[in-house]
């Protein structure tokens, strides 16, 4: 089995390289009010024009763009169009020197180019002063402008949000075809471990990476299957993993590490896994795992709380979504000022717990107190990471940094 340690970068380029390849093939069909969150699993075409007639944009009045090319101008008032109006109810052209009342989301008569504010007019009984002049085609948007009947609005790999949701209402679909949830198993182990309900003798705890890690999946769009937890012990270890490799990917939490007691590396080589990178130079998380095994992805993810999680966002999380059929995505990391100087060793990509604060385009972050990967208090203080690339030894205060958002 050959070791092989990478920096972030080429680990996580790694991991998108091999989900761009997944193909989910299964289907199903749901109701528009229970899609959100899930994959679009068909094009969703534009059933009509949108908007389907020239429609304001404005309340104001439709008029000729060249009636008020030197204002102030007196235009005669003829009508007035609100939105929803049958066609019959404005079946009339507007002629020079004529104007019409329109209202926002209303159509535009025809003869008019434009629609000019409100705010800029005097209406007084049937006539209007209009105060400023306006372009030919403003505040009105065209038959078609913003698509075309048949054009292809979503693409299958979308992941269905609410303006998603809208747009699909939009388009008269009551329902959707969209990717079923993968399911992804979920193992820990360790004889350190006792499950939630139990109580922790002197030196054991409870499994949290169990329940933190089937939330990350429910929120990438994925189904948690959860396994027993797995002692230290070859041949039981080996029955579960081989158990959890029937699921669509499977992620285990410790005995990744070097220590006599680590053996999920050693099972998964009996199991003629392939690994494509069994360390990676980051804090926390170093010793993670990423490899496949009778046709299915592993990920080997360390046992310290914080490195799960931190490691599940940066690395599971991309195979995740690839399951699920979502069109793959870059990892951006938005920025925020740093509010307090940090030092650190170089050498490492770290991913400190932090906390996001400010307000409006002031953001503003701070490494929280803790106590190291195991450090479960802190985690929960903490909103965001603060990202810290290997070359940096010293961040100065107000500085721009970039952050892994939670």
């Amino acid at each position: 089995m050959p070791a092989s340690s990478l920096t972030f970068e080429q680990a996580r380029h790694l991991v998108e390289t091999h989900a761009t390849a997944l193909r989910p093939a299964a289907t199903e069909t749901v109701a528009l009010a229970g899609a959100a969150s899930r994959i679009l699993a068909e094009p969703l075409l534009a059933d009509r024009d949108f908007p389907p007639f020239p429609r304001a944009t404005r309340d104001g009045f439709a008029l000729c763009a060249a009636d008020v090319v030197h204002p102030p101008t007196t235009l005669r008032v003829i009508g007035e169009i609100k939105a929803g109006i049958a066609p019959a109810e404005f079946n009339f052209h507007l002629a020079s020197g004529q104007a019409v009342s329109i209202m926002t989301g209303a159509p535009l008569p025809s003869g008019a180019d434009a629609v000019v504010m409100v705010e800029y007019t005097e209406p007084a009984a049937d006539e209007v002063k209009v105060l400023r002049s306006v372009a030919v085609g403003e505040n009105y948007v065209p038959t078609g402008a913003e698509a075309l009947r048949g054009a292809v609005l979503l693409h299958p790999g979308a992941r269905l949000d609410a303006a998603a949701i809208a747009c699909a209402a939009s388009v008269g679909k009551p329902t959707l075809r969209v990717f079923c949830r993968p399911r992804i198993a979920v193992l820990s182990t360790g004889d350190e471990l006792v499950d939630v309900h139990s109580l922790p003798g002197p030196t054991q705890i409870r499994n949290s990476n169990l329940h933190s890690l089937a939330a990350q999946i429910s929120a990438a769009g994925a189904e948690p299957v959860l396994l027993p937890i797995a002692p230290d012990e070859p041949a039981r270890l080996r029955e579960l993993i081989e158990q959890g490799l029937q699921a669509d990917l499977l992620l285990l939490t410790g005995g990744v590490s070097v220590g006599k007691y680590d053996l999920v590396e050693q099972v998964l080589a009996e199991l003629q896994a392939s690994f494509l990178f069994t360390s990676v130079q980051i804090q926390p998380g170093r010793p993670a795992v990423f490899g496949q095994a009778r046709g299915r992805f592993f990920f080997g993810l360390p046992g310290n709380p914080v490195s799960t999680m931190v490691t599940f966002e940066l690395f599971a999380r991309p195979m995740v979504e690839a399951l699920c059929g979502m069109t793959p995505r870059k990892l951006v990391f938005p920025r925020a000022r740093l509010r307090s100087e940090v030092r650190t060793r170089t050498g490492l990509t770290r991913f400190l717990p932090a906390s996001l604060t400010g307000e409006f385009d002031d953001a503003q972050v701070e490494l929280v107190h803790w106590q190291g990967s195991g450090d479960m208090a802190a985690t929960v203080r903490a909103n965001c990471y603060l990202m810290v690339l290997p070359d940096r030894e010293l961040l100065s205060a107000g500085e721009w940094v970039p952050i892994l958002l939670r």
